[in-house]
């Protein structure tokens, strides 16, 4: 009997000295991790500067290949340059799934976008100050601060409560539009779907962002919607539906 091997998904990491902080290497690393194989590691800047140092010794540790792009010009991010005209080389080689970009910096927007247009996925990584239109030209931007982590390994962003979520008025938008999208005629919609269509609508959109885990566990804390866990078909996993409250309350009062 044959069996198929699923291939990798093969993903190219570019990393902007700059606009990326070190600390967080390791933790971003992890995660590219779950969406396929970091086949290439670049990290671009000017290595005579001092204010690149820290990067040495985990640029050892992860093998990441670093590449030499000196400021001709003051004031110019020379850089930047480098780091695009590489990643175009590599999309042209048609060997890569999909980019992982490492910048805050908006300088990369166009090259996200282009990107896209050739198909691949796109993967953005930087702080929560990074512009909004580099985030909304990558398929998924994941903020940095989410990753990082205290000494005693708890995540530094806050878990919000259901009152600070519940005023959330883009966030309870958003799940309740997905919700509706996905729903079935009785209003209940399947949880990993709801997810997709949130990231469709929103790239940089991650329950860490709001101090939890999980998308499951960020609805259930909003009690603004009904849970049910199912069995697979196969008997061997739960899968979670969700519907919203307000309808099942409407449908019951006959409105």
């Amino acid at each position: 009997m044959s069996t198929s091997v699923k291939p990798q998904t093969m993903l190219a990491v570019l990393i902007d000295a700059d606009n990326a902080q070190p600390s967080v290497t390791e933790e971003v690393l992890s995660e590219i991790a779950k969406f396929g194989t970091s086949s290439v590691k670049r990290i671009y800047g000017d290595w005579t500067r001092p204010e690149l140092t820290s990067w040495k010794a985990i640029l050892l540790d992860h093998s990441i290949q670093p590449i030499q792009q000196f400021a001709y010009t003051r004031g110019k991010n020379s850089t930047d340059s480098a780091m695009i005209i590489d990643a175009m080389d590599l999309l042209y080689t048609k060997r890569f799934d999909g980019f992982c970009l490492v910048s805050s910096d908006s300088d990369f927007t166009r090259l996200a976008s282009r990107i896209r247009e050739e198909g691949l996925v796109v993967y953005g990584f930087g702080e929560q100050k990074t512009p909004k239109s580099f985030v909304s030209a990558c398929d998924r931007f994941i903020f940095t601060e989410v990753l990082r982590t205290q000494e005693d390994c708890e995540p530094v962003v806050k878990k919000m409560g259901t009152k600070e979520l519940k005023s959330d008025t883009r966030l309870v938008n958003l799940i309740r539009g997905a919700v509706e999208t996905a729903s079935d005629d009785d209003g209940w919609a399947h949880l990993g779907l709801v997810g997709s269509s949130i990231a469709n609508q929103s790239p940089e959109f991650d329950p860490r962002n709001y101090g939890y885990k999980k998308l499951g566990e960020l609805v259930r804390a909003t009690k603004l919607f009904d849970i049910d866990e199912r069995f697979s078909e196969n008997k061997q996993s739960k899968v979670v539906y969700i519907k919203d409250k307000r309808k099942y309350n409407t449908k019951a009062n006959g409105y």
